[in-house]
């Protein structure tokens, strides 16, 4: 499952309003992995509190994994400094739209995302990757990214943020993770383009409404019921989703 907008609240990031079917999957055993744009370390403490610290996390829109039991610090720092040193040498021209985690203090993450300042410096401990907030053109981004794409660099929309990294994507991650559970299906849920790969790898996908962002087109499998979109918005709409499927095909279904 993706994060912000998905399971966790656009604005406030609660889970509260998924806490009935969060508890039905826990009761049987079944599996949550956690797939988000946040790092380790953000995604480390959040898996903790939805109690699943037991199962791996896909971190930083699959550039890395959180393995069970795992800390942050013992993942290392990846590729960030790489990515860090392609981003400053983009031409003034190419990059003046582009504000990056690593352009801004804590105060200001906090500024943009609505984190707390403790909050905004687990989204600065990056390892694998670097979002950043986009204000120009569609034309200039085309620009910003190809001249990116150049140096090896790929990017991912996600419902606030552009992501850079060297290319690995949730839906990597979720088909190495997924022989470990096998052979029990994916439900896979996200509401934003960066999830699409996810969405369509999966046996079953959930589209959570979300109109913060710019939302997810039609997927080609939407013509069958693996794929459904929900009413409600973030959690409610996760929970209602994810109880829904359960109610539909069995828990004993995606319980390993």
């Amino acid at each position: 499952s993706d994060l912000d907008g998905t399971l966790l609240d656009h604005d406030t990031y609660s889970f509260e309003a998924a806490l009935p079917a969060l508890s039905i999957l826990r009761e049987h055993g079944a599996a949550l992995i956690l797939a988000s744009s946040k790092t380790a370390a953000e995604i480390d403490t959040l898996r903790t509190e939805l109690k699943f610290e037991h199962c791996p996390a896909i971190v930083e829109n699959g550039a890395g994994v959180l393995e069970p039991g795992q800390t942050a610090s013992e993942l290392g720092d990846g590729t960030y400094q790489d990515i860090r040193a392609i981003l400053n040498e983009v031409p003034e021209r190419l990059s003046q739209n582009f504000e990056g985690f690593g352009d801004c203090t804590a105060s200001r993450v906090s500024s943009l995302t609505g984190l707390s300042l403790s909050g905004a410096e687990r989204a600065k401990s990056r390892g694998f990757s670097e979002p950043g907030l986009w204000t120009g053109s569609q034309d200039e981004k085309r620009e910003f990214l190809d001249w990116l794409a150049a140096k090896g660099l790929t990017a991912r929309q996600g419902g606030r943020f552009l992501t850079m990294s060297f290319g690995t994507t949730k839906a990597d991650q979720l088909f190495k993770i997924a022989s470990r559970f096998a052979p029990a299906p994916i439900l896979a849920l996200g509401d934003a383009p960066n999830d699409i790969e996810m969405l369509e790898a999966a046996n079953y996908a959930v589209i959570v409404k979300n109109e913060h962002g710019s939302g997810i087109t039609e997927l080609k499998q939407e013509t069958t019921k693996s794929v459904v979109r929900t009413d409600d918005e973030g959690p409610a709409g996760w929970n209602s989703a994810v109880i829904a499927t359960i109610e539909r095909l069995g828990l004993d279904t995606f319980a390993k």
